[in-house]
């Protein structure tokens, strides 16, 4: 096997992978080296995305979700169960199934586009203007040179102070997404999408689940108004949420876990649970890179300093996805690994970053793109706004789910559309129109005058463009 490659690519992720393939695509020869395993020690390119983030999380949300209507919605549609049980072994194999798929799917595209992968750890010998060698630990040894390296190592889940991650009952994500038996009270420390997510499965499965969060505002990275629509529909399910939370001593015992912490009121509190996850944010994966050796330049939060073309301190080597500054979205990743393989190409890969939309999986779904409102009054910039309610939406009405509202900001001398904000069914995947509107700089007069399919929930953004004029129609 040749060992000289034009792009090289270490972490298998969002990032990663998708960079290798766009690479391949344009002709340079291009390798990926990923380690991580799954069950049999095989290789399970994805990266935390696919192993132990998005995709079983997805999976999870989904079976949940299922379960909750067929306990409690599907008889608003005649439709009578009886004798409703649970299979958590079953629900948490098909889990595993979905990610074993899209581990198995990559490893195709790898094949299709002529990606050669190296299954173990990568990590720089040196690093020049004549190129890089980079060391893989896996089964076996070896080394391999390339004219480029991108780096896409990803991020690993922050542990609290003192109290580290034992996936049995201190747990992250990754244990999160694999508890064996519904536990009768569980914990969570941070109420953001991870936090959100977790807490709505293990609700829906039977759990009785506190949240504990640190800041004294719920969902702050929301607009005001979504925040405040999640805060009444998740607590209605019965999440409990408590904001200002300082923590304290955090004591695991055969089998469970004391945290004691101070609420927002400043009052000692102690809870016990049968499990604690912990969600307060991730770390860029650098370890093992041996980035000090060769001079790779890190930032004061311990990621790798770029510039905005994703360009490091060394000469040909780049980094991309959540070992990055920016937001640590699968998505963002994504569209970063394109814009370097394009680059290196000679192409002029680009990112807007203003429009990477940010989506939580719950149910009601939220999602959003562009400004808040908040941010708005903040840069005292001028602009319009426009909600339309999903309770006036015939196509909602007929799902049986009419939470939310869909909202958005225009600018308000030029009407370009600054922000959409939606709270509701599939707002993960109503965003999309948003996104690529805001793309082309349309104004909130573009999607309002744009025929939208009758009935379709798509049809509530059309009418929140109308209401920016003033003019909604079935509202």
């Amino acid at each position: 096997m040749a060992n000289n490659f034009d792009v090289v690519v270490i972490g298998g992720g969002p990032g990663g992978y998708v960079a290798a393939i766009r690479a391949a695509q344009l002709g340079l020869s291009t390798a990926c080296i990923d380690e991580w395993k799954n069950a049999k020690g095989g290789p399970a390119p994805g990266g935390t995305c696919t192993n132990v983030g998005c995709i079983p999380s997805k999976a999870l949300l989904q079976s949940s979700e299922y379960f909750d209507h067929a306990g409690h919605a599907f008889a608003d549609h005649g439709i009578e169960v009886g004798g409703l049980s649970l299979n958590l072994k079953k629900l948490l194999a098909r889990k595993d199934t979905v990610v074993k798929q899209n581990n198995d799917g990559i490893l195709y595209l790898f094949k299709k586009n002529k990606v050669t992968f190296f299954h173990g750890r990568g990590s720089f010998v040196r690093t020049g203007a004549d190129g890089s060698e980079i060391r893989i630990a896996g089964a076996t040894e070896e080394t391999i040179v390339a004219k480029h390296v991108i780096v896409a190592t990803g991020s690993s889940p922050r542990a609290l102070p003192n109290v580290p991650f034992d996936e049995k009952l201190i747990l992250s994500n990754t244990g999160a997404l694999a508890i064996p038996d519904v536990p009768k009270k569980l914990g969570l420390i941070g109420a953001g999408v991870i936090g959100l997510e977790m807490g709505s499965v293990w609700r829906r499965l039977g759990s009785e689940v506190t949240i504990l969060e640190a800041l004294p505002n719920f969902l702050g990275a929301a607009d005001e108004a979504v925040a405040k629509e999640a805060w009444k529909q998740f607590t209605k399910q019965g999440l409990s949420i408590n904001l200002g939370v300082k923590i304290g001593t955090i004591a695991a015992g055969k089998n469970n876990v004391t945290v004691n912490y101070t609420d927002d009121k400043g009052a000692a509190q102690k809870a016990v649970f049968d499990k604690l996850i912990v969600s307060i944010g991730r770390v860029p994966n650098t370890i093992g890179l041996n980035a000090e050796d060769v001079g790779l330049k890190l930032d004061e939060r311990g990621f790798i300093a770029v510039d905005d073309d994703c360009r490091t301190s060394l000469p040909n080597v780049w980094a991309v996805g959540d070992v990055v500054r920016g937001p640590m979205l699968a998505h963002k990743a994504e569209e970063e690994g394109v814009a370097v393989a394009e680059r290196i190409a000679g192409q002029h890969g680009h990112v807007n970053f203003n429009t990477v939309p940010w989506v939580i999986y719950t149910s009601p779904e939220i999602a959003w793109v562009g400004k808040t409102e908040q941010q708005l009054k903040s840069e005292n910039v001028a602009y319009k706004s426009g909600s339309f309610p999903f309770l006036a939406n015939g196509r909602a009405r007929a799902l049986g789910d009419t939470t939310g509202f869909v909202k958005v900001l225009a600018d308000a001398r030029t009407d370009e559309i600054l922000g959409v904000h939606i709270i509701g069914p599939m707002a993960s995947e109503l965003i999309a129109e948003s996104v690529a509107a805001m793309e082309f700089r349309a104004s909130s007069e573009d999607i309002a005058r744009i025929c939208h399919a009758h009935p379709s929930l798509s049809e509530a953004v059309k009418e929140a463009s109308l209401a920016v004029d003033g003019r909604a129609l079935n509202f």
